[in-house]
């Protein structure tokens, strides 16, 4: 990676993001001196401006950013630096520089969730009920999922909105699982709905479905 450190005086930007939230932590200057301590260390260094010197985030504090990876722009003269902090980024104590909190939105534990039960599939351990699903074969899969779906339906109907969110959750559990079998994931369900999200799904489908192209 080549970096142009001669366009501000031997300093380029550093954006500091959390490698699991996507969240932008804080902004740096890193000197070559500095890109090359953080390679070595896999702690991120900086270039400090007011004080002249190389300082390690978290060398007081003790709130380091673990470096992930680097990546850098296009015009080779900013840096995207990806990283695992060990608490709050700011020094103010806040998780980052514009006090923002720094937490995954919990719809994406559906995917970590799947990445579980992808490695359930792959070990197959004794004793865990997923590994009791997969042997039981895609049809009792199928039907257990149907099974949520209509307990789903009652709480819906004649339940309570606690009982609902708990049926609901097994329905989807069970439905990761079917997917998990057929080599899906639950990527490709958003993927198709966000498909159809488009105003002219519709009648794209349509004509396909008129030309033939689509049972």
């Amino acid at each position: 990676m080549t970096i142009d450190f001669n366009k501000m005086g031997g300093l380029v930007p550093a954006i500091i993001q959390d490698a699991d939230t996507r969240n932008v932590l804080m902004l740096g200057f890193m000197n070559e001196e500095a890109y090359k301590k953080t390679i070595e260390t896999g702690k991120v260094t900086f270039w400090s401006r007011t004080r002249e010197t190389l300082w390690t985030k978290g060398e007081t504090s003790g709130n380091f950013l673990h470096l992930v990876s680097i990546d850098i722009d296009c015009d080779n003269d900013t840096l995207l630096v990806k990283v695992h902090p060990s608490g709050p980024t700011c020094h103010k104590g806040t998780d980052t520089c514009w006090g923002e909190i720094n937490e995954k939105p919990a719809i994406t534990f559906l995917s970590e969730l799947q990445d579980f039960i992808e490695k359930r599939h792959q070990e197959m351990p004794e004793g865990s009920y997923t590994t009791k699903l997969f042997r039981d074969g895609i049809n009792k899969m199928a039907q257990k999922v149907g099974e949520e779906a209509l307990e789903t339906v009652i709480e819906a109907t004649n339940g309570t909105d606690e009982h609902l969110i708990y049926e609901a959750s097994d329905m989807l559990y069970h439905l990761l699982v079917l997917l998990t079998s057929k080599g899906l994931r639950i990527e490709d369900l958003a993927e198709e709905l966000h498909k159809r999200h488009d105003p002219n799904w519709d009648i794209q489908r349509r004509k396909a479905k008129a030309a033939g192209t689509m049972d």
